[in-house]
């Protein structure tokens, strides 16, 4: 099977109203091209055409692709494609079918979240030194992040009115808007406050900044900073594991799930629109606890 794009000016054509009439992003727009050219190639190899293709037609040309070692990702995207391409001949009168229209999507298995365990999170709280203005302010960044499940656009952009340590809870504003309390914890709440009285004010100096989390000029941080210094303090901690403010996140969720915290208070935490979207930590906890009984059973 060629990998090699061919011109075409039907889908040349398919592309330019995509781009017109929806805006189409220039990636949806390359993939939609490459994915079509790619299915043009093998059609004019079986005496075919993208105008003359029947449903078995294109229920071969996925199924080879599968046998080649095609992600059901992959051939998902291609069908969605195939489905948009087909109805934009069908309205334009080029065809009177959609041959892609009875052909189901392959399922995609959505991935486990990633975490690492309770033993490797308390290795990467001890990394940062605290004895340096930015080291205290990295231990509080990691506490509060490991302690509240926020996602890190969360975290960088809390603001200091925001922040209560009297209560010992965050006001977060999510996405769609949404607004969640979350409370922080004694050990976050220690070093997110040893922080607040003697780090940032140092780093700070004379200059304002709405944000909790500064840099050593005064300003806010960003995502990618902070990345790269989870990634930094994760290396002094000997963790190989992939590791990124989402690990955490997830960290949050599967510990606090494995210590039975009730799936909904898990819910509102994380500030998910849908419990199925939280749902996926039952299954890293069931993996975790078949772990623990094939260990530890006489007949596990």
């Amino acid at each position: 099977m060629s990998t090699e794009p061919a011109t075409d000016p039907l889908i040349e054509q398919f592309v330019d109203q995509l781009w017109a009439r929806d805006g189409a992003a220039e990636n949806t727009l390359t993939a939609y091209r490459f994915d079509l050219s790619g299915l043009a190639l093998w059609l004019g190899a079986h005496d075919r055409t993208l105008l003359s293709a029947e449903r078995s037609d294109l229920l071969e040309y996925l199924g080879r692709r599968a046998q080649l070692g095609f992600s059901l990702a992959s051939n998902a995207r291609l069908l969605s494609c195939l489905r948009v391409f087909y109805r934009f001949l069908l309205d334009s009168g080029r065809r009177s079918d959609n041959p892609s229209e009875r052909i189901e999507a392959p399922k995609l298995r959505r991935p486990l979240p990633g975490a690492i365990s309770e033993a490797q999170v308390e290795r990467l709280l001890a990394a940062p030194d605290v004895s340096t203005p930015l080291g205290l302010r990295d231990r509080a960044m990691i506490e509060l992040l490991y302690a509240t499940g926020l996602r890190v656009s969360e975290l960088v952009t809390l603001r200091a009115s925001e922040v209560s340590t009297r209560q010992g809870a965050v006001r977060v504003l999510g996405k769609g808007s949404k607004e969640r309390l979350v409370p922080i914890g004694e050990a976050a709440l220690y070093w997110l406050t040893r922080y607040l009285e003697s780090s940032r004010p140092d780093l700070l100096g004379d200059r304002h900044c709405e944000h909790v989390f500064v840099t050593r000029r005064g300003s806010g941080m960003t995502r990618q900073a902070f990345w790269h210094l989870l990634r930094r303090h994760a290396q002094q901690a000997g963790i190989e594991d992939h590791l990124s403010p989402h690990t955490l996140r997830h960290s949050f969720a599967t510990h606090l799930l494995n210590h039975g915290a009730d799936l909904r208070v898990i819910q509102l935490l994380l500030g998910h629109g849908d419990l199925s979207t939280t749902q996926i930590y039952t299954h890293v906890a069931t993996d975790h606890l078949s772990e623990l009984h094939q260990k530890h059973h006489p007949r596990g």
